[in-house]
């Protein structure tokens, strides 16, 4: 004959509740913390961080129209827009801000682009979208790094950015003369990537 209250049997199944309900609380965290670390663990494995993808490749450049950066003269029209980019001829995109210590560094690949008289023949423009940045803070550091783009437009709202899924500057998208985004490079221009990035500009030429 079972003698112990039924006060007893209730007050032990609680218990044995209240602990089960704490070590889920205690795995939770752990569980977070754990894909956390292995998503990092999976971005440092990566390589190259330029290979982030975007869902926009391959898809036409969103809608814009970007007001010039006043005091640039510039050998294209007047700031830039999406309708620039439908033009029948490639255009690299270049997103960049006086405040960014990388797109410096690559000022000098973006000017030897510029003068590349093989891009030239092709048709092939650059241009420029100021991301979040005081104009003429943008008009001095072009002035003082040299100005690689036919065309320069400003996104002081970081508005155009997000459309086209920016990252960070600097990042380069090579869009085809339909409009098409081909290519799109995350970080600056260097002797690592440039490769890939004349490939696509080939790739992205009409046939």
């Amino acid at each position: 004959m079972n003698n112990i209250p039924a006060s007893l049997h209730l007050s032990s199944t609680a218990t044995a509740r209240r602990r089960g309900l704490a070590r889920i609380w205690v795995i939770i965290p752990l569980l977070v913390f754990f894909g956390i670390a292995t998503l990092f663990l999976v971005r440092l494995g990566a390589g190259d961080p330029s290979l982030v993808p975007s869902a926009l490749v391959d898809k036409p450049a969103p809608e814009f129209a970007l007001k010039p950066l006043d005091g640039l003269s510039t050998s294209g029209p007047p700031g830039l827009s999406a309708a620039d980019l439908r033009r029948g001829h490639v255009t690299i995109v270049n997103v960049f801000a006086s405040w960014c210590v990388e797109c410096r560094e690559e000022q000098g690949a973006l000017m030897e682009l510029a003068s590349d008289q093989s891009l030239h023949r092709q048709g092939v423009r650059l241009a420029g979208i100021v991301y979040k940045d005081d104009p003429r803070n943008a008009l001095n550091y072009l002035a003082a790094y040299g100005n690689p783009f036919a065309q320069v437009g400003i996104d002081r709202s970081g508005r155009t950015g997000i459309d086209f899924g920016v990252y960070g500057v600097p990042e380069t998208y090579v869009i085809k003369g339909d409009g098409t985004i081909a290519y799109k490079l995350v970080g600056g221009i260097s002797d690592a990537n440039r490769p890939a990035l004349m490939a696509a500009i080939a790739e992205a030429e009409p046939r």
